[in-house]
This record gives structure tokens, C-alpha cells and sequence, in this order.
């Protein structure tokens, strides 16, 4: 009996004394005891595993590989119980990925920037002058 025990039990994956430094963050909490920090650490782990597999449904859903932010955010906001404390937690949405870039957000490319007074790009090192002769080595 004592071996099937010891077969079934939870082991939280998280590091105790991180999870307790993260707990007395709150500043009503001063002591933290073993129980609580087990039940802690077990239902992060349990929270995260959930929310990792709703994200990558989404992001199987839509065809890509990598979960991104996006996925996760869709996965949020189609779980209400987690939506409702969570959302306003995560960072805003920015453009998604599957729409190219307008030209407003583009950046000039360098070859089109000015260059400083008294100063020539890199690439005019290694570009050939036109008015000079092609060096002749004699051996």
C-alpha cells in the first residue's frame, strides 16, 4: 500500500522557495506553511499546463507551429473563468501575423537615410571607385 502511494504522488515541478518568495510578494502574507505552498505550486502547474494546451489548440487551429502571444490571448478569452482575471493581465494585442506590415511601419532601409556631414557609409569602402584603373600585379 505504501508503494502505490509513493507511485501516485505529486511532485510540484516549480522550486518551493521561489513560489514562497512570489507568495510573500503580498504583503498580508507573512508566514507561508508547507501545506499551502504544496497546494500553491500544484495548482500553478496544473493552471499552466491547462492554459499551454488551450493555446496550442489555437495555434493548431490556425495552422502555425509556435504558440505566440495571440494564441494565448485567444485561448484566455475562450475560457470566461480565466478571461475574467487574466485578460486584463496579459499585454496588449499588437498587429497580428498574418497581416503584412502597412508601409507606415516600415522602416527606411539604411541606403536611404542620410548620412552625417563628414561622414560615407560602410559600403562605399568596398565599392570600387569608377575613375580609378584596375590595379596590375606584376610577378
Amino acid at each position: 500500500m505504501a508503494e502505490e502511494e509513493e507511485e501516485t504522488m505529486i511532485r510540484p515541478e516549480f522550486p518551493n522557495g521561489r513560489v514562497k518568495k512570489i507568495m510573500k510578494l503580498d504583503q498580508d502574507i507573512k508566514k507561508v506553511n508547507s501545506e499551502a505552498l504544496f497546494l500553491i505550486s500544484c495548482s500553478t502547474q496544473l493552471f499552466l499546463g491547462f492554459l499551454a494546451e488551450r493555446s496550442a489548440d489555437v495555434a493548431t487551429e490556425k495552422k502555425r507551429k509556435v504558440v505566440k502571444l495571440e494564441h494565448v490571448r485567444a485561448a484566455v478569452k475562450r475560457h470566461q473563468p480565466t478571461s475574467d482575471f487574466l485578460l486584463d493581465s496579459l499585454p496588449p494585442p499588437s498587429q497580428p501575423s498574418d497581416h503584412p506590415p502597412s508601409d507606415r511601419n516600415r522602416s527606411v532601409p539604411v541606403a536611404e537615410k542620410p548620412v552625417p556631414a563628414g561622414t560615407r557609409r560602410i559600403d562605399d569602402f568596398f565599392r570600387k571607385p569608377a575613375n580609378e584603373a584596375p590595379i596590375e600585379i606584376d610577378e
